[in-house]
């Protein structure tokens, strides 16, 4: 568990994302299965933070479709974005946002890409003021504008902020990374994996020895412990379309999680 700083808050380090594995289509009635069986077993395993946005495709009304077939989603922090410019266009994109999900309202709004966000932000302040969010946060990814993103958390009262980090893009380590635990502004990371590249680039090895340690059985669970070990790390979002793959990230949230000694042994392993 994290703890969010601008509320003492606690949810779960490991989270989950919806871009690509989301996005199918609504006929296909064993994806569908899939998905359910997915999101059920992520918040029997503990997951909290679901991640989606108005530009992954169908991938919120597949989430509002899995909700109403599973009892239970107790536990879950629901996290969406507003991605279009314009004071009514965003306001209308996100009530339809929840209407897909079909919650009464979100736990975070997220502004994807920082996409107007001078005209978005102080609107989602207000939502949160009137109780209709509970958090506020923006958004980058593949490591772009940072420059602009370390202006917005200087000057504004976010809550959260989402970049990308993992264990070989690791720009966010020489200033996003301090200046967010500075500012006490909660991180969600995406592209943990990079996408698959590193599976791609380290799964015909196999894990060192000294790796049990840290209670890692896996490559995935081996590059989400080395993200959330991090001391300004809130939660990460990996996404995932299979259930086997869930279970091992999942159970990085669980055991031993690396001192920043053996951070720096891992990170020479993967350097090597």
């Amino acid at each position: 568990m994290r703890v969010i700083p601008s509320s003492g808050e606690q949810i779960p380090a490991i989270g989950m994302g919806s871009w690509l594995t989301f996005s199918i289509s609504l006929d296909d009635d064993e994806a569908l299965d899939e998905r359910v069986a997915i999101l059920r077993r992520f918040l029997a395993h503990g997951g909290g933070m679901l991640d989606s946005s108005p530009m992954y495709g169908v991938a919120q009304e597949v989430i509002g479709t899995v909700l109403k077939r599973i009892d239970d989603h107790k536990g879950l922090f629901s996290a969406t974005k507003v991605w279009t410019t314009g004071n009514r266009q965003g306001f209308l994109q996100m009530e339809d946002s929840r209407l897909l999900w079909g919650l009464n309202g979100f736990d975070l709004m997220q502004v994807h890409n920082l996409l107007d966000w001078q005209t978005h932000l102080p609107t989602l302040y207000n939502l949160k003021q009137e109780g209709d969010i509970r958090y506020v946060g923006v958004t980058t990814s593949h490591g772009r504008r940072h420059d602009e993103l370390i202006h917005i958390m200087k000057t504004q009262p976010l809550d959260f902020v989402q970049f990308t980090y993992n264990m070989l893009d690791r720009e966010a380590e020489q200033t996003l990374l301090p200046l967010a635990k500075d500012r006490g502004i909660a991180v969600i990371i995406n592209r943990p994996f990079r996408r698959g590249g590193l599976f791609n680039r380290f799964e015909r090895h196999r894990l060192p020895e000294w790796a049990g340690e840290i209670d890692c059985q896996n490559w995935a669970q081996f590059f989400l412990k080395f993200i959330i070990s991090h001391p300004a790390v809130t939660c990460a979002i990996p996404a995932t379309s299979q259930l086997a793959h869930l279970r091992q990230n999942m159970a990085a949230g669980y055991g031993v999680l690396p001192d920043e000694a053996m951070r720096q042994k891992m990170l020479d392993y993967v350097e090597s």
